[in-house]
């Protein structure tokens, strides 16, 4: 009978435990939708202003003392809870600012304006607001502009603070807040500006809530990221568009001419031939077993991308990003299309970007391409030719390097992981060395000398950066969930 009673209060303590977090997702919602229905555009300093007003009000009326940083550009919204001496700290790490919107590609009024859908099918169908007030299926989403990334995880933080306070739960230990406001644009203030302000941000660990789930949609764990940089390539041809019909087969075409250099960065495989691009690198056997223990489903992965075989950088996906990348992201020469017209173009341009890895280094590698350019006969400039350089030389190339966004992996055996992984206490829990996307998490890690480690929330097709941006009830009462776990755990 004892041991009936035991385990009758164990399995209510537990419903009641789950159905805590069941009472945070209206007022989670409706407080996500006021926050969307603030515009966030990166590239619009007032936006971001509005944004950090906003948040301010929400953060004090939790208990916090706020500050916002100045910064080289946008400033960073600060937010801590009163100190504990001789508490360790933890501090977390989102971003405010969201991308740019096109509303017409996307499938409601406003991209600031949240509506929340159900799925029917291949259909999706609006729910009304009201109906927050029955019962709320995890398998509704709300749709709007950073619902996902990154201000639906900012939200849960938020609620499962609430949470804390109503249960009487105290949180262990000291927590700080950043709030980064140029994250999609790169964060190139922000080694600047945590060197700046190191005092203020001095903690022992750092938890970074960015980016979705593992594909499976179960807890993860990520202990890295890429970094990137940008190059852009131009190949010149007559000083102005020519007929071609008179000028073709007279008149370079820098079409062609750029076309045949790009092919001489890679072979048929997808592997960068460039010399010394993936020096470095080795997986050994425990990292093998790491990178496999992922469950990738690659057969699905080609049916997502609808290719019938992947490149072979790596033998799979996850080592395929151990290693740095050499991406052309965009091509443009002329005109395509309806606006096709019959001419020789008098330029061609190659936008690159390359995904960085820690054993990488983005100055050496661009250096390395443009030494291989310099191989295949250009003469190489930084801005657009003169007339009598373009006199002089047969072959030139405008070489533009972009900024460095540097890397990070935090090794998958240091104590604050396993603190993290017994907190998070999930047999699904998927454990990822490094990711392919960039967080600009590395001044941190550098200036604070902090192990970091990214806890993601959302649903993976939650449509980050696209139109129909969407963020999965479930994956709400997952974040809020996860965040009690972690402020409720006693650190080592």
């Amino acid at each position: 009978m004892k041991k009936l009673a035991i385990l009758s209060l164990l399995l209510t303590t537990t419903i009641a435990f789950s159905q805590n977090f069941d009472s945070k997702l209206k007022p989670a919602l409706l407080e996500l939708k006021e926050f969307i229905a603030i515009p966030n555009d990166a590239l619009i300093p007032s936006d971001i202003l509005k944004n950090i007003d906003w948040l301010d009000q929400q953060f004090r009326k939790r208990g916090f003392i706020t500050k916002v940083l100045k910064t080289e550009g946008q400033p960073l919204f600060f937010a801590e809870l009163p100190k504990r001496k001789k508490a360790k700290t933890m501090l977390f790490y989102m971003h405010l600012d969201g991308q740019s919107v096109d509303p017409s590609k996307w499938h409601q009024e406003n991209p600031y304006k949240a509506v929340l859908k159900t799925q029917n099918g291949q259909n999706w169908n609006t729910i009304e607001w009201s109906k927050l007030d029955t019962n709320i299926s995890e398998s509704w989403r709300i749709f709007g502009r950073s619902a996902s990334d990154d201000k639906g995880p900012i939200v849960m933080l938020l609620q499962a603070i609430d949470l804390l306070k109503e249960n009487t739960q105290k949180i262990p230990y000291n927590v700080k807040v950043i709030l980064d406001s140029e994250e999609e644009k790169g964060s190139k203030p922000l080694p600047k500006a945590v060197k700046k302000h190191r005092d203020v941000l001095a903690a022992d660990y750092l938890i970074i809530n960015d980016g979705p789930l593992h594909a499976s949609d179960n807890p993860t764990m990520v202990f890295g990221c890429r970094g990137i940089t940008t190059i852009n390539l131009t190949t010149y041809g007559p000083i102005k568009p020519q007929h071609s019909g008179h000028y073709g087969n007279y008149a370079p075409n820098p079409g062609f001419r750029l076309a045949e250099l790009l092919s001489t960065f890679k072979d048929e495989k997808g592997k960068v031939v460039i010399d010394g691009y993936y020096d470095g690198i080795s997986i050994d056997d425990t990292t093998f077993k790491i990178l496999k223990s992922v469950p990738d489903n690659q057969a699905q992965i080609l049916e997502n991308l609808a290719v019938k075989n992947p490149e072979s950088v790596g033998r799979f996906y996850q080592e395929a990003l151990q290693y740095p990348s050499l991406n052309i992201r965009g091509l443009s020469s002329g005109w395509t299309g309806k606006k096709a017209r019959t001419i020789v173009p008098e330029s061609a341009t190659a936008a690159i970007d390359i995904r960085l890895v820690p054993e990488s280094d983005g100055n050496r590698l661009k250096e390395l391409i443009k030494e291989h350019i310099k191989m295949q006969g250009y003469y190489i400039t930084d801005k657009v030719p003169t007339l009598e350089e373009r006199k002089k030389y047969d072959k030139i190339i405008t070489f533009e390097s972009g900024g460095v966004t540097n890397p990070f992996r935090t090794n998958l055996d240091v104590p604050f992981a396993s603190w993290l992984e017994n907190t998070l206490d999930d047999e699904r829990l998927v454990k990822i060395r490094i990711m392919g996307g960039t967080v600009p998490i590395a001044s941190f890690i550098n200036e604070l000398n902090i192990p970091a480690i990214i806890i993601p929330m959302v649903n993976p097709d939650n449509n980050q950066h696209s139109p129909n941006e969407n963020l999965k009830v479930k994956n709400i009462k997952y974040g809020i969930q996860t965040f009690y776990k972690i402020l409720s755990a006693k650190l080592n």
